[in-house]
């Protein structure tokens, strides 16, 4: 069986070949180009430390009682932890020119999409805090002693098809004409992942605690080893759960740990070979503008307490204050906030950056922290597709063996009877793509063009008629969007024995206490310190930093 590296070669491989044979004018008539992420911005603010120590002087300077640095998910949990409390004196300095950080979204032709983050599976009771979001935003509601969702935001049938064996089937896990030898190993698996859900605690989020053994040697191992030490070699289970860890993680098993891979399953639904019995799999919220639901009315209610477009240069205390400096691009002037205390709600090679004379349990965090690039593709059709034989265009989408993590579709929550015009939203995890030769594939450095007609041609296998029907490609690219779950050595997830000394309760009554990193008045917040980025620990983290200024 080829290994991750050869099938990502023959993968790619076969995508550039496809690319090659095209007609040259077949995608020429398809616009586009990249969006969504300010990169000169960034890449300023990495390029005037890496050059100075000393900064411009501020042209003014601001006072409030708490400052959030990020606007993300964590940031924006932390500012409404803080108006929870009744507290509004406090300001939130985001990179971007709209909060939401990889849950924002966009549009193209009329047609709201997502940039990033797309969905959120029903938090169990162990994310009282997303819970208790979702009802104040009228997602859920007590009805008769029992929790009910809001039908409309649930995702609508059909939910997701796999394109197999030149058709399509139900759902993701391969299963039309399989053999005997591939339905044994996935009872297999289905039965290790049962067994980890009765002797392990299981949920999103982790709690931070140490790990019962079966899981820290699952902690200090990748997946791949994992899978190989139990004998499963199937080259469907594994290309199935290879997708797995791709689409949560936004890398392969050779890279993810073991633990993570049997997260996956065990923290939510389990793992249901057929002819299982299987209870009825929960739901999942979904937008057509993705997670950005979510973020947008979550910083709604801030109004100037919000200032985007700055970009933070420098976190700096001391026994009486923090201070602030933060470079404005829309005044293109440099500004100082004053304040009792602040929230890092930053990804951690960020937040290494601009906190002056960082503590080392943060430099050895940042150290420690791989990430994996992604990127997002929404791309507008102006007619549905001819679809192949087999179920009906689903909510997700996706083609056996292809690199990407197939498509989304952004009308799939309207109820319109008569299919039209939509955008496709496809994901490309990049977290692995090191492993193949040469440059072209680096993210910063490929054309919008190159990505245009590589995606067009893999997409194309399952609709020839693809190309022709797309009339614009928007892209956007994300260097460090989500900390890989790599295995740990002393079998521990995250980066909690790093700052196990430096950490600090939260304060609320009506919530778990949960323990955050501190570093004086430096409260961080960010899914990076639990070594994955999922929704409800980005939320949880932000909202226990809010509840312990």
């Amino acid at each position: 069986m080829p290994n991750r590296r050869q099938f990502l070669s023959t993968t790619l491989g076969a995508a550039w070949g496809a690319t090659a044979c095209q007609p040259r004018d077949s995608t020429a008539h398809i616009s586009g180009g990249f969006t969504g992420i300010d990169h000169v911005r960034g890449h300023w603010l990495r390029d005037t430390l890496s050059r100075t120590q000393t900064l411009p002087p501020p042209s003014r300077t601001r006072q409030t009682e708490v400052v959030i640095a990020g606007a993300g998910v964590a940031g924006l949990a932390a500012a409404r932890a803080l108006r929870l409390q009744g507290r509004d004196d406090f300001a939130v300095l985001e990179l971007e020119d709209a909060a939401g950080g990889n849950s924002r979204a966009g549009g193209v032709a009329g047609i709201t999409c997502p940039l990033g983050a797309h969905y959120l599976p029903l938090p169990g009771d162990v994310a009282p805090e997303v819970q208790d979001l979702l009802e104040e935003l009228g997602l859920r509601q007590r009805v008769a002693g029992r929790w009910q969702y809001d039908e409309r935001h649930l995702c609508h049938s059909p939910q997701e098809r796999l394109f197999f064996n030149g058709q399509w089937q139900d759902g993701l896990l391969p299963t039309q004409d399989v053999g005997t030898s591939t339905l044994e190993q996935y009872r297999t698996f289905a039965a290790l992942v049962e067994v980890s859900r009765k002797t392990g605690v299981w949920g999103i989020p982790v709690p931070n605690k140490p790990l019962p053994p079966e899981q820290q040697a699952q902690a200090a191992i990748t997946f791949e080893a994992y899978l190989d030490q139990h004998g499963l070699n199937d080259e469907h289970l594994r290309w199935y759960l290879d997708y797995c860890c791709r689409d949560d993680y936004g890398a392969g098993i050779e890279l993810v740990s073991a633990w993570a891979g049997m997260h996956y399953f065990a923290s939510r639904h389990g793992f249901h070979a057929p002819g299982m019995e299987t209870a009825e799999r929960e739901g999942l919220l979904t937008w057509p503008e993705g997670n950005a639901w979510l973020t947008h009315r979550l910083a709604a209610p801030l109004g100037e307490r919000l200032q985007t477009g700055c970009v933070v240069l420098r976190i700096a205390q001391d026994k009486h204050a923090v201070t602030v400096d933060a470079f404005n691009s829309h005044t293109r002037q440099m500004e100082r906030w004053q304040a009792r205390s602040a929230v890092v709600a930053l990804p951690l090679f960020l937040a290494a950056r601009v906190v002056q004379d960082p503590p080392n349990f943060l430099r050895l965090a940042a150290q420690r922290v791989v990430y994996a690039p992604w990127l997002v593709a929404n791309i507008h059709l102006a007619s549905a597709l001819h679809d192949r034989p087999g179920p009906a265009p689903c909510w997700d989408n996706v083609l056996y063996g292809s690199f990407g993590l197939g498509y989304v579709d952004a009308m799939h929550q309207s109820l319109q009877t008569v299919p039209g015009a939509t955008v496709l939203t496809h994901y490309r995890a990049l977290g692995d793509a090191g492993d193949i030769p040469g440059s072209r594939w680096k993210l910063q450095e490929q054309a919008w063009q190159v990505w245009r007609d590589t995606i067009i041609a893999e997409l194309s296998a399952a609709h020839p008629d693809l190309a022709a029907r797309t009339t614009h490609m928007a892209l956007t690219r994300y260097g460090h969007a989500m900390a890989i779950p790599i295995p740990q050595k002393n079998g521990q997830i995250g980066l909690q024995p790093l700052w196990n000394e430096r950490e600090q309760l939260s304060k609320s009554n009506n919530y778990p206490q949960r323990r955050i990193p501190t570093w004086g008045r430096l409260h961080f917040a960010h899914s990076d310190w639990a070594g994955y980025s999922v929704f409800e620990e980005a939320f949880t983290a932000g909202h226990t930093a809010g509840y312990s200024c």
